[in-house]
């Protein structure tokens, strides 16, 4: 690269920065009415009761269809046929799970632990 060229450049962005004379700016206002403090004021949270039961409705009737499938399986509850509690072992699973993890969240945002809150859990209206 060339001086002239280098200084070809720095002329380029000299004239670059230059504004028009005819465009007409606004000043800024002294006070800024963009924002307001209630904006940055943390709502109160709202419980999702419904959610809530709804999760924990979950959690004890999946624990309940594990722990009579369980029981069945192993031997423990006398039945005809044991083998057919296969799909309550699999449906207490699936209702347990979400039901365990919905009931976790609000326990912890219920004793405030950092990193939890009401928020996390789904509405249902």
């Amino acid at each position: 690269m060339s001086l002239y060229s280098i200084s070809d450049y720095f002329d380029d962005i000299a004239a670059a920065r230059k504004r028009p004379k005819n465009q007409d700016y606004l000043k800024l206002p002294t006070r800024d009415n963009g924002f307001v403090d209630a904006q940055f004021q943390v709502p109160a949270q709202k419980i999702p009761w419904k959610a809530i039961f709804l999760a924990t409705m979950l959690l004890v009737v999946g624990t309940s269809l594990l722990v009579f499938g369980s029981l069945a399986i192993s031997g423990r509850l006398v039945l005809e046929y044991p083998d057919r509690m296969w799909p309550m072992i699999i449906l207490g699973l699936i209702m347990f799970i979400p039901g365990a993890y919905h009931v976790r969240i609000a326990y912890y945002a219920y004793k405030e632990v950092p990193g939890y809150s009401f928020d996390d859990i789904p509405e249902f209206e």
